[in-house]
């Protein structure tokens, strides 16, 4: 098996096995994904012919995510993950790397020196008609600066590129609450899905502020659809936001990492993200 860099177009193509696993990917991930690092997404082929993927993202110095580890069902159980994944992890030698596994794969990730910091719960609900929140407001092109200067502190490291192209994802929808000031006090984005929509992430100073987010996104999701929420299990409140939404648990995964749990305020991050790039 042959190993080598992706190109845009074969991301959109990994996202396609992605969904066909069940992962139900955002319609317009792959660029967003893209644009975090190009080279890091590997393709393993076989005269030619795409059998298996893994991502190994590096953001800034120090960190790195691993994501969308596949291999085509009918080439599985030849060695070829193994060798993708031992691609992926030298691509990252050095920094510490996180990834948000299954928990059946858990004992695995351990034996390559990952350890367990906490869960993350997918939560499934319904669209809404419940009206938003007044001073919940749509983020336009003038306020990116401080949505990534907020973002900051709920990622281990800088991931600029990839926010300024999530926040733009065709489709895609996003509310901030600001105080009298003008300064932001949480944000939150809503993507069309493969299956309904995500929203992701979400983060908060303050429960009221999670909840008046929540319901406005809610509220852009045709009644009926169906809403995601990936949350952090250690926060309380938003284990309680989504039950209070109506929300059930239907799919977890383990957020693990090789190196120091970097302590994220978790108990601001209401919804992470991806599982895919963190």
């Amino acid at each position: 098996m042959d190993i080598r860099a992706m190109t845009l177009p074969e991301l959109e193509m990994v996202l396609d096995w992605a969904a066909a696993e069940g992962w139900n990917p955002g319609l317009q991930d792959a660029g967003s994904f893209y644009a975090a690092d190009p080279g890091g997404f590997l393709l393993g082929t076989i005269d030619g012919e795409p059998v298996a993927s893994i991502f190994a993202v590096r953001y800034g110095a120090g960190f790195g995510f691993i994501g969308g580890y596949i291999v085509r069902p009918e080439f599985r159980g030849k060695g070829h993950g193994m060798s993708l994944w031992r691609a992926g992890m030298a691509r990252l030698e050095g920094r510490n790397v996180g990834l948000d596994g299954v928990p059946a794969q858990q004992a695995n990730y351990a034996r390559s020196g990952f350890r367990l910091a906490h869960r993350n719960v997918r939560y499934e609900g319904r669209g809404s008609d419940v009206p938003a929140a007044d001073r919940v407001l749509p983020l336009g092109p003038h306020d990116v600066g401080d949505v990534l200067a907020y973002d900051r502190v709920f990622f281990p490291a800088d991931r600029e590129q990839f926010m300024r192209c999530w926040l733009r994802q065709e489709g895609s929808v996003a509310f901030g609450v600001r105080d009298t000031g003008g300064a932001l006090l949480g944000y939150a984005v809503l993507r069309p899905c493969r299956a309904g929509f995500k929203i992701g992430p979400l983060c908060a100073g303050a429960p009221e502020v999670a909840e008046e987010l929540m319901q406005a996104l809610r509220g852009r999701v045709p009644a009926g659809e169906p809403v995601f929420l990936d949350v952090p299990e250690p926060n309380a409140a938003a284990v309680a936001l989504a039950e209070r939404h109506g929300m059930h648990a239907c799919f977890e995964t383990a957020r693990m990492y090789t190196g120091e749990d970097p302590g994220l305020p978790l108990a601001q991050q209401y919804g992470i993200t991806s599982f895919e790039l963190g």
